[in-house]
């Protein structure tokens, strides 16, 4: 639940700081921050999968009662981010302006676009240290805490947008570069408090003085980080390719037709959350009991997780489909055929979510192992090799209203791959780290 509320916080976060833009500076400024947050969430994707491979290492050696070898995770995680997160940041500041023209950035949006991404750019060390203290509090099985502090972060980007947009009371009129720096003391402020927090509970896993020792490079834990890390970044990536290229074939079809599939892309944003939680939460859980061996419970974890899937998800359908004109009509206005089909659309590709949660809980058990090959194959044979192409045939062959069934079967056939691997493949034998003449090495175990 944790998990869940804050992946709504974050959507509502971010919805609510364009309904500032939008309404306050208008197009432009709305299409400059659009530009910059593709960049953003391009880096969330790969320092995502890193995090998610840290928090599969902590929970592996917690659960194989080995809490010197997860503090040493911890050391080497630790100053690796560091490292990345200041060439990430200095790149970014410098070359704001060349990676926004390669992006094909508006001109009459640019130089708002340069000023928001830079901004956004110096505040990734604080971005990248928050999500590694996630990681590490969620791989030792504490999700709550996080979420109270990604829930002051939002709180406070909200109230600063439009103080520093507009300028209110004591606070200097910035535009943009406002809605930036509100964001940037957000992270700032909300990364330094959890740090102190961590410190004075005297947190297990904090390093100490007596743990300096532990804030190196260990190279094979690098390889295992990256190794690991970057297919599950690769996965969020492929899943904005595949919709990209939807959108490409939407467009063809009309305003009306872009308008309704960009409102039953936000409401099935929301409708996916219950997935993403319970695979992120079974994906910690698993791994400590894969350190511990106790692969009965593993089992267990994987079939209640997918149970909880069904029932989160699917009343969240329910809900939707039994409100589904009122759903829609949050975003179109009433007399419109967009409407019309949104509803559609929401009405043959909802369900399936259901299906996509399935195959979201069964492959984070599978990652928790350190098999991160297969699953990141199975959705790009799902979305790429089988959704894609099966949309633009439905759509050229039966036209607009058979693209959505591309959905459903895409999904189906995620489900099946991922659960024959489960069941029969040997994702289990799959190591994060390996032993190598005595040393730990990055694992090459099944992937």
């Amino acid at each position: 639940m944790p998990i869940l509320l804050g992946n709504v916080l974050q959507s509502l976060n971010g919805s609510i700081n364009s309904i500032w833009v939008g309404n306050f500076l208008g197009e432009q400024a709305l299409a400059a921050t659009s530009n910059a947050n593709i960049i953003m969430f391009l880096l969330i994707s790969a320092i995502f999968g890193i995090a998610m491979a840290a928090v599969i290492l902590i929970g592996q050696n917690l659960g194989a009662k080995r809490v010197d070898e997860a503090k040493r995770v911890v050391g080497t995680s630790t100053v690796f981010f560091a490292l990345l997160a200041l060439v990430v940041a200095c790149i970014g500041v410098l070359f704001s302006p060349l990676i926004l023209q390669w992006m094909n950035t508006p001109q009459d949006a640019m130089a708002l676009a340069v000023t928001y991404t830079r901004i956004m750019f110096a505040g990734i060390p604080f971005m990248f240290g928050f999500n590694l203290i996630m990681a590490v509090l969620r791989g030792s099985g504490d999700a709550k805490t996080p979420f109270y502090f990604l829930l002051l972060s939002a709180a406070m980007d909200v109230l600063l947008n439009p103080l520093l947009i507009q300028g209110m009371g004591p606070f200097p009129r910035m535009g943009i570069a406002g809605s930036a720096v509100a964001t940037f003391i957000a992270q700032l402020i909300s990364f330094v408090l959890l740090l102190v927090y961590l410190y004075r509970k005297q947190y297990f896993l904090r390093i100490t003085r007596n743990d300096l020792h532990m804030l190196r490079l260990d190279l094979s834990i690098i390889r295992a980080l990256i190794q690991k890390g970057l297919p599950m970044g690769l996965n969020m990536i492929v899943v904005s390719l595949s919709n990209l290229f939807l959108i490409h074939l939407v467009n063809s079809y009309g305003s009306e037709s872009s308008a309704a599939f960009g409102v039953a892309t936000q409401i099935s944003s929301y409708v996916q959350m219950p997935a993403m939680a319970i695979g992120g939460a079974v994906t910690s859980m698993a791994a400590q009991n894969i350190g511990a061996g106790l692969w009965g419970r593993v089992h267990r974890i994987t079939w209640i997780g997918v149970g909880f899937n069904i029932l989160l998800t699917g009343v969240l359908v329910i809900v939707i489909h039994l409100f589904e004109r009122q759903a829609v009509g949050l975003f179109l206005p009433a007399g419109g055929n967009a409407i019309e089909i949104g509803i559609h659309i929401n009405r043959v590709t909802l369900w399936s979510f259901i299906l996509f949660g399935i195959f979201n809980v069964v492959a984070g058990v599978v990652r928790s192992s350190g098999a991160v090959i297969v699953p990141l194959v199975v959705s790009f044979i799902a979305l790429l090799v089988v959704r894609n192409p099966l949309a633009i045939y439905l759509g050229h062959t039966y036209g607009f209203d058979a693209i959505w069934w591309s959905f459903p079967a895409s999904f189906l056939i995620a489900v099946t791959l991922n659960v024959l691997y489960y069941r029969f493949g040997n994702w289990k034998e799959a190591k994060m780290l390996k032993k190598v003449g005595g040393k730990v090495a990055a694992g090459e175990g099944a992937s």
